[in-house]
């Protein structure tokens, strides 16, 4: 395995969009402390201002997993988090770069 991808898509209403850019750079942060972070990003859908993406890649599954389950960080990513759709957000990196 060379990296795992973890794309979460959050629905945010655009009064709510100052707090929850906020909001993930803590979140950002937190994970960034973790051991086996390799990089973050949030960004907002060009053709749905509601839509925002938060992703992060890992060296492996096993770091991607233990970050999110940490105290510290679950308590940063909450309140990203609430705003998350419920669909599957951990990838495989299949064609690095």
């Amino acid at each position: 395995m060379i990296g795992v991808l973890f794309v979460t898509r959050h629905r945010v209403p655009v009064s709510e969009a100052a707090a929850f850019a906020d909001a993930a750079q803590v979140a950002v942060d937190a994970l960034a402390a973790r051991p086996g972070f390799v990089s973050a990003q949030v960004g907002r859908c060009l053709d749905d201002a509601e839509l925002w993406v938060l992703t992060s890649t890992w060296a492996t599954i096993g770091a991607g997993r233990r970050a999110m389950s940490s105290g510290e960080t679950r308590v940063a990513l909450m309140p990203v988090m609430v705003s998350a759709l419920d669909e599957p957000s951990a990838f495989d990196i299949a064609v690095p770069r």
